[in-house]
């Protein structure tokens, strides 16, 4: 008896067997995968207010452009739009902006994201038109 008490004050401490540590580990990896689906639509509304922004931009130096020439323009350079680079580009920019059409009385332009936010192969789309109708028109 004497022999298994000087074991256990001189080499042995009180812990948790690596059985129990796998156990709390695969737990918290459990969780982990149940709140990751539910952050992938945080981040996919996150990058969206980056396309809101662009095509707001877009809208106000359209309007601009509409009130000196009394029409719109298909041209970034006419009314004063620079792109950031895309993410394709070696930029932070996650959609790509177009001008669809532009007339004398309307425009639209497009920002199509660039890369798939939650992997199901559809890529975020937004649009605005002279009346700064902001839609959706795909979700990703």
């Amino acid at each position: 008896m004497k022999n298994r008490k000087d074991k256990q004050q001189k080499g042995y401490l009180p812990a948790y067997s690596m059985t129990e540590i796998l156990i709390v580990l695969c737990i918290i990896g459990i969780l982990i995968l149940m709140v990751l689906p539910n952050q992938t639509a945080v981040i996919g509304q996150a990058k969206a207010i980056e396309a809101q922004s662009m095509l707001n931009q877009v809208h106000a130096l359209q309007k601009s452009h509409f009130y000196r020439f009394s029409k719109y323009s298909s041209d970034f350079e006419a009314i004063g739009f620079q792109h950031d680079p895309t993410i394709n580009e070696g930029g932070k920019a996650v959609y790509q902006i177009t001008i669809i059409e532009a007339s004398t009385n309307s425009f639209k332009a497009q920002a199509v994201a660039l890369s798939d936010f939650d992997g199901d192969g559809v890529y975020n789309t937004w649009e605005i038109d002279q009346n700064k109708n902001l839609v959706e028109t795909v979700k990703d």
